[in-house]
C-alpha cells in the first residue's frame, strides 16, 4: 500500500508517461468508432456514461473521505466531464494534428487567468510563453495567407477540452481530502451526464445494425483504456509536482501528432510544423516554471 500511498517520483513519473502515451494513441480507437457509425455524444456516452454509472456506488462508499471537499469532487465532475467529453467528440470530429496544438494552449490559459482572476505577478518568462504560444496558432492557422482565423466548432472542443483539462489538473492536486477513486471516477460520471444530455439534445442514438464486436470495444474503450488512463493520470497529478507533470505530460502530444502523422494519413505543411513547435516550447515553458505558488490545502 506504501507504493500506491506514497509512491517515489520515478514511479509516479512511469505511471503518468504510461498515461500520456495512452491518451496520445485515444484517437485511433475513437476514428474506428465513428467510421461504425457512431457519433462523439454516443461514444462518450457509452463508454464514459456506462463507467460512471457503475462507479457512483464506490463514490457514495467514500462520502466519509470527501466530505470535506465535496465541492472539489463537484469541480472534477463539471470540468473532467467537459474536458473529455469534447476531446473525445474533437478528436472524432476533426483533424488529429490540430485538435492536439490546439488542446496544447495551456500557457495561454494559465498565464492569463492567473493573471486576470488571481492577480498574480507573472514573470517575462510566462509571458513569453504566451506570446510564443499565440505566435504557434497564428502560424499553425496559416500566418499572412490565413488571416480568417475563425475557429470551427471543432477548434472550438478542442480549446476548452484544453483549458478544463489544467484547470481539472489543478483541482485534483488541491483536492488532496478526496480519495484517488473518487477523483478518477468523478470525471467519468460528469462525461456521462454531459454526453446525456448533448445525445438527447441532438437526437443521436445507437446504429441499429451496430454488431456485437462494436459493442464490446466501445465497453472496453470505456472499462480497460479510458479508465486506466483516466486513473494513472489522476494518480500522476496527485503525487508530481505541477511543473514536472506538465513536462511528462507533453508526451501525450509527441505520441499523438507523430502517430496521426506516421499512421493517420495526416500531413503538416512547413508552417505548421513551425506553429506546433512553438506550441509544445511554450507549453514546456509553463511547466518547467519556478516561481512560487500556494501549496494546496490538506497537504
Amino acid at each position: 500500500m506504501s507504493l500506491l500511498t506514497h509512491p517515489s517520483r520515478r514511479v509516479a513519473t512511469g505511471v503518468l508517461l504510461f498515461s500520456a502515451s495512452l491518451w496520445g494513441l485515444s484517437w485511433m480507437p475513437l476514428k474506428w468508432f465513428i467510421a461504425q457509425g457512431l457519433t462523439g455524444p454516443m461514444v462518450s456516452l457509452l463508454s464514459y456514461g456506462v463507467v460512471g454509472l457503475f462507479a457512483s456506488v464506490f463514490i457514495w462508499r467514500q462520502r466519509a473521505a470527501w466530505r470535506a471537499q465535496w465541492g472539489m469532487l463537484l469541480a472534477l465532475a463539471v470540468v473532467g466531464g467537459w474536458a473529455n467529453t469534447s476531446f473525445v467528440n474533437a478528436l472524432m470530429l476533426g483533424d488529429v494534428v490540430r485538435v492536439m496544438f490546439l488542446f496544447y494552449l495551456s500557457p495561454v490559459w494559465s498565464v492569463l487567468g492567473g493573471w486576470l482572476f488571481l492577480k498574480e505577478r507573472i514573470p517575462p518568462l510566462r509571458w513569453a510563453a504566451v506570446v510564443m504560444a499565440l505566435t504557434g496558432l497564428w502560424l499553425f492557422l496559416g500566418g499572412t495567407g490565413g488571416m480568417n482565423l475563425a475557429l470551427s466548432f471543432v477548434d472550438v472542443l478542442a480549446l476548452s477540452a484544453g483549458f478544463c483539462f489544467a484547470a481539472n489538473n489543478v483541482i485534483a492536486r488541491a483536492a488532496q481530502q478526496v480519495p484517488m477513486v473518487s477523483k478518477t471516477f468523478a470525471v467519468f460520471a460528469g462525461c456521462g451526464v454531459m454526453s446525456l444530455l448533448a445525445t438527447s439534445a441532438l437526437g443521436h442514438s445507437v446504429p441499429t445494425q451496430m454488431g456485437m464486436g462494436v459493442w464490446i470495444a466501445v465497453l472496453a474503450y470505456g472499462f480497460v483504456w479510458l479508465l486506466l488512463a483516466t486513473a494513472t493520470w489522476q494518480f500522476g497529478v496527485t503525487h508530481i509536482e505541477s511543473s514536472k507533470a506538465g513536462v511528462v505530460l507533453l508526451a501525450e502530444l509527441v505520441v499523438a501528432v507523430l502517430t496521426a502523422v506516421w499512421f493517420g494519413d495526416e500531413s503538416m505543411t512547413a508552417l505548421e510544423w513551425a506553429g506546433g513547435a512553438l506550441i509544445t516550447l511554450a507549453a514546456f515553458v509553463e511547466a518547467i516554471d519556478a516561481s512560487p505558488a500556494p501549496q494546496p490545502q490538506g497537504t
